[in-house]
């Protein structure tokens, strides 16, 4: 563990805070504690915790903005991050304070009734570092506990700032291997004293862990690994001689194991029970992993811990022997529920894999489980036994080709959170119906660059028809579900033109807030599913929304700003969503008269284009394969972009004159890595004139789009 002593911090604090020029805080959150978030709803008026209370549940028991005004809100206040990237950050209100996160990790604190800047925090993560995570360099939100405010860093560092100026004082590098492309993206928690953080990066090569930190001294208490490690090795404790039983050979030892606990988390009190949820394999190829052998404990599972030692207790795995992605680290949340004439104390989860479960949670029984969208890879999920029953329809190991995988690899349910009401029962979940082509590697081709994805698949090719794509993209859809959890059903549900809308809000006054992918803010009857009310917010709004009060007045804060893993690769899909990346903070309140600023509209425009080589299928197909390997994951599926970074089909001749340059030479200050360890000038070459294909392509279908209809035979 590498401590940043006080003294240091203190010392670095020119170069890593950007503190803006605004007095300290008179009363910074240093009695915000375990009994004060026990105690939340006697403060409905502060946003405490990432979840609101240690349940998750989302829910507020504000009625100030009821389902009978909500159409009276208007723009309170509104602030401009700093970088235009993908915003997903739950804000923490605190005594009239809201702390809240964009990109790069940069941490801000605002006054929650004004939105006047108190001070900002800027880690100074490298902004190239984006390469190394699969999904953009996004964070979910920061802790407040004692006076201190705790923000974990893309680049693994989990850092403690003193909440009344944003200065650090102290910072631990989490990584087990600062050699690996470890991550962190989402928001610590903390119970006992302890901040809990997991990691990121999987998909590069990782063993996954969920690590407990002292409050106060950021000193490591105890770390709970998610796979095992060597199994030359003695196993670490007897959780990890238990999993190391369902894992074969030991493929897995080169390539990571995977299993990172990259976001959600919750926890019971009264059980004094942890639960974190666990994210998918590495690779994604069971072959290449584990011999195609064995349910790989403790992938794509939820697993119950003491959070005072890190002790496993139980565990249930949604997927076992995961493959395809499907990872359990999507939402939970802990309510009591009347099943079948008996009080149950439950943990609720919809991941990836597209059904939605309900367990015990004092010992991990499952209760029910019933698909929420179009799953292929299971019939159903066998109650007395708690696993999945396959169909085989996809199981791209077969040797059979590629496999169509419902959901895709971005799963039925991501990240976005959803929230329960206990009024009406219901859990308002933001769902999407997705499909996926996958194909093995017939042997590992894993490339030796830190910000390459080594998934052992060969990378999805979407077709380039553009009537094609044009099928697939509508075949994406978005959805808002108000799902029975004791039925196992939707009570109502609203169809949206894309998929990856945001996090969902409850409160007490009969309604549930979202923000859309389309760009806007939407307030429902939190019983019948009536809109009720909308407003532009400019961008894609991703974030679970909070509210709170501020001098007698409650107010509604988006998050707000289009990006990550469905923006980035699945270009043609996320088009529908027709806005462009721009972050910001946008707070509503009744009779709010504040106003946007325009949208960004502008339309790019193809400059002169270069002129096409003449090239075998062979090399064509080179390129393509390099180019969605190596630069899809930020430029979109065969240069395809979805808006949040440079669509290369636009490069000007100028950028084409120096292509080897920008590719080995990177674009830092614009986050781009170097390639220049992995590819040759031939094969940099090859992956341009892909793009040139690319962008006289995209020229015939504006021309053709642009050419009048031609006239009616006579």
């Amino acid at each position: 563990m590498n401590t940043l002593p006080l003294s240091a911090a203190r010392g670095l604090a020119l170069v890593l805070a950007a503190s803006l020029a605004a007095p300290t805080l008179a009363r910074p959150p240093a009695d915000v504690n375990g009994q004060r978030i026990l105690q939340a709803d006697k403060e409905p008026g502060n946003w405490m915790s990432h979840g609101r209370t240690y349940g998750e549940q989302r829910y507020s028991p504000l009625t100030q903005v009821n389902d009978h005004n909500v159409q009276k809100l208007g723009v309170a206040w509104t602030q401009k991050l700093d970088w235009d990237f993908g915003v997903e950050a739950t804000p923490i209100v605190v005594d009239g304070v809201m702390y809240t996160t964009g990109a790069y990790s940069i941490v801000y604190a605002y006054d929650a009734r004004t939105g006047q800047p108190l001070w900002k925090y800027d880690p100074q993560v490298p902004r190239d570092k984006g390469g190394e995570g699969c999904c953009s360099v996004v964070n979910r939100g920061v802790a407040v506990w004692e006076g201190k405010v705790y923000v974990g860093a893309f680049d693994g560092r989990l850092i403690a700032l003193d909440a009344r100026n944003g200065k650090p004082v102290w910072s631990v590098d989490t990584r087990l291997d600062p050699n690996k492309s470890y991550t962190i993206t989402g928001a610590p928690r903390i119970v006992h004293g302890k901040v809990l953080i997991g990691n990121g990066g999987a998909e590069f090569g990782v063993r996954g862990y969920v690590t407990a930190y002292d409050a106060k001294t950021g000193q490591q208490a105890w770390r709970f690994f998610t796979v095992p490690g060597d199994p030359s090795l003695p196993p670490e404790d007897e959780a990890m001689a238990m999993a190391l039983k369902t894992w074969s050979g030991n493929g897995w030892v080169k390539w990571g194991g995977g299993g990172t606990a990259w976001d959600s988390m919750a926890y019971d009190p009264e059980l004094n029970q942890l639960y974190i949820g666990v994210g998918n394999g590495s690779p994604f190829n069971y072959k290449f992993r584990s011999d195609g052998k064995g349910d790989n404990l403790f992938l794509s599972s939820i697993v119950a811990l003491n959070p005072d030692t890190g002790k496993y207790i139980w565990h249930y795995q949604t997927t076992p022997g995961e493959m395809w992605d499907y990872t359990a680290t999507q939402h939970m949340i802990l309510a009591d529920l009347t099943i079948e004439g008996k009080k149950r104390k439950v943990l609720m989860q919809a991941p990836k894999n597209g059904f939605f479960y309900v367990l015990d949670r004092t010992n991990g029984q499952l209760l029910s489980a019933e698909k929420f969208v179009p799953v292929n890879w299971a019939s159903h999920i066998d109650k007395a036994t708690g696993r999945p029953v396959k169909t085989g329809a996809a199981d791209y190991l077969d040797g059979k080709g590629m496999k169509i995988v419902v959901p895709s690899f971005l799963g039925g349910h991501n990240w976005q959170p959803m929230s329960f009401h206990p009024g009406t029962g219901l859990v308002y979940l933001p769902a999407q119906e997705t499909a996926a082509g996958l194909e093995p590697q017939q042997e590992p081709m894993f490339m030796p660059i830190r910000n390459v994805v080594n998934i052992g698949l060969d990378v999805p090719q979407l077709p380039e028809d553009p009537k094609i794509v044009k099928q697939i993209a509508e075949s994406w859809k978005g959805r808002l579900l108000a799902w029975d959890p004791v039925a196992q059903k939707a009570r109502w549900s609203v169809e949206y033109p894309t998929a990856w809308n945001g996090g969902t809000l409850a409160t007490a006054g009969n309604l549930v807030f979202q923000g859309t992918a389309d760009g806007r803010a939407v307030a429902y009857a939190a019983d019948t599913g009536k809109l009720l009310w909308q407003a532009p917010v400019n961008s894609g709004a991703m974030a679970g929304p909070v509210t709170y009060t501020v001098g007698g007045e409650q107010y509604v804060t988006f998050m707000v700003g289009w990006g990550g893993s469905f923006p980035n690769i699945t270009g043609p899909m996320s088009l529908n969503a027709k806005v462009k990346p721009e972050s910001r903070v946008v707070t509503f309140k009744l009779g709010g008269q504040a106003t946007l600023p325009p949208a960004k509209r502008e339309a790019a425009v193809l400059p002169l284009l270069q002129p096409l080589k003449p090239s075998s299928e062979a090399e064509l197909k080179a390129g393509r394969t390099m180019f969605n390997g190596l630069c899809a994951n930020c430029h979109g599926l065969n240069a395809v972009s979805g808006g949040v970074v440079p669509d290369l089909r636009y490069l000007s001749p100028e950028k084409h004159g120096y292509f080897l340059g920008i590719v080995y030479g990177g674009r830092t200050e614009r986050g781009m890595p170097s390639f220049a360890k992995g590819i040759n000038p031939e094969q940099v070459e090859l992956i341009r004139q892909y793009i040139i294909t690319r962008s006289h392509a995209l020229k015939a279908e504006l021309d053709a789009a642009a050419a009048p209809a031609s006239a009616p035979a006579p």
